[in-house]
């Protein structure tokens, strides 16, 4: 796996999602997210099956989580039965470009950026939430990351997540970055690879749960 990647989209996710600064482990990264369900993430960017059992069985706190660069399939068996799969995703990259963000007839694109963060918002004719997206790195990154991109159900299927992307790369590539990361559901890949995103690895999900949840 691209170590200088991963980091990359470490570092942009701690930006995006407002976590604390990523700590350097001898088998990658850890970050403190603080929320009740998602406590603590560990990165591990050249996961294998000695690494990943050592962390497990060190792991005792509900709502940490594991990102490991494997598909899950080669994760299960690394597992003990108390860790929970999240949905499948990737990891994807581009070379960011400007394109045109052209919006169907009635609804209205605004974009801002505070704290290292842009956002992109579309809104109905009513004003009402229609789509939203993204994208953070550490100060003068060459490389952001597109983050918590979503449409609403009731305004899919008319472009507006190739809107939110492209609005998103054309405001990144006014700071100076020049490549982009994130991670990707498998219901958005298509979107991404439609814009020129390449899967660059498999992104597997796992938490460990509480005991009230079984």
């Amino acid at each position: 796996m691209d170590t200088a990647m991963v980091r990359a989209w470490v570092d942009g996710w701690v930006v995006s999602r407002g976590s604390a600064p990523a700590v350097e482990q001898p088998w990658g990264y850890t970050i403190d997210v603080g929320l009740p369900h998602h406590v603590t993430r560990h990165v591990l960017p050249e996961a294998d099956e000695t690494v990943t059992r050592r962390l497990v069985e060190k792991t005792t706190a509900p709502g940490t989580w594991l990102k490991v660069f494997e598909a899950p399939e080669t994760v299960a068996p690394w597992l003990t039965p108390e860790w929970a799969f999240d949905d499948p995703c990737f990891l994807m990259s581009t070379t960011l470009r400007t394109r045109a963000t052209d919006l169907p007839t009635g609804y209205r694109l605004r974009t801002w950026s505070r704290g290292g963060v842009t956002r992109a918002l579309v809104l109905a004719a009513d004003g009402s939430f229609a789509a939203h997206g993204q994208a953070a790195g550490l100060p003068g990154a060459e490389t952001v990351v597109f983050d918590q991109i979503e449409t609403a159900s009731a305004h899919r299927r008319k472009g507006l997540g190739r809107t939110v992307m492209n609005a998103l790369a054309h405001a990144s590539c006014e700071t100076g970055a020049r490549g982009g990361v994130l991670g990707a559901t498998v219901a958005g890949r298509g979107l991404y690879e439609s814009l020129g995103w390449a899967v660059e690895a498999p992104l597997t999900g796992v938490c460990l749960k509480s005991p009230e949840t079984d």
